[in-house]
């Protein structure tokens, strides 16, 4: 289904806003597509916080967005640990179709949901609906977001970097400091990239020793 003029416009706003390029429609479309199915399934179930098309573009999207443009790698495996409802593992899929994309998601009902967004945007993203520490193998990149327990899952998802692989967490400035010692010492930090305008939100990478 060809994009809305109105969210293309708006999407692409709130992107110049975070000082981020402009988006296509093809690609707006299917951001639209996934808007409108996460709205939908929020009507019955639990999925965010945020269900109006303004805050889930402004808050998830736009964010997602800016992280997957900023990832050091574009191509690779990349594991999202704790999807939820998909972020920032559908956007970085949908923003990088060279990168091989798992979501791990232990909920049933987000898990099901995220099986339903990859087959409606015709993804070739891989759903892994049990604990991501149960999957036994690393990644090129591991990425957080928002997920419970955020200490114990970034020292989790610490150990699912494979060496020379990134460390991806979408946090904020006052909890750099702490991750970044719960990650562990074997990994070296770039300078935090900012992911909103005046919100402190910011993307953390960390490369691990070889």
């Amino acid at each position: 289904m060809a994009v809305s003029p109105a969210f293309e416009a708006k999407l692409n706003v709130l992107l110049a806003e975070a000082g981020q390029p402009a988006m296509d429609s093809t690609a707006a479309g299917r951001f639209e597509d996934y808007c409108v199915l996460l709205q939908r399934w929020n009507a019955r179930t639990n999925l965010t916080a945020i269900r109006d098309e303004n805050g889930i573009l402004r808050r998830h999207f736009v964010e997602c967005i800016t992280a997957a443009r900023s990832l050091p790698i574009q191509a690779g495996t990349l594991l999202d640990f704790g999807s939820g409802a998909g972020f920032p593992g559908i956007p970085i899929a949908l923003c990088l179709p060279e990168m091989h994309v798992t979501l791990a998601e232990s909920q049933g009902k987000k898990a099901a949901f995220l099986r339903e967004a990859v087959r409606i945007l015709e993804l070739s993203t891989q759903v892994y609906s049990d604990r991501a520490e149960k999957l036994g193998k690393t990644f090129d990149c591991v990425t957080l977001r928002a997920v419970d327990r955020m200490d114990e899952a970034v020292e989790a998802a610490a150990r699912l970097v494979r060496p020379e692989g990134w460390l991806a967490l979408l946090t904020t400035t006052g909890t750099q400091t702490g991750f970044q010692a719960v990650a562990g010492a074997e990994f070296i930090w770039s300078v935090p990239i900012p992911l909103s305008v005046g919100e402190g939100r910011i993307l953390l990478l960390g490369q691990k020793c070889a």
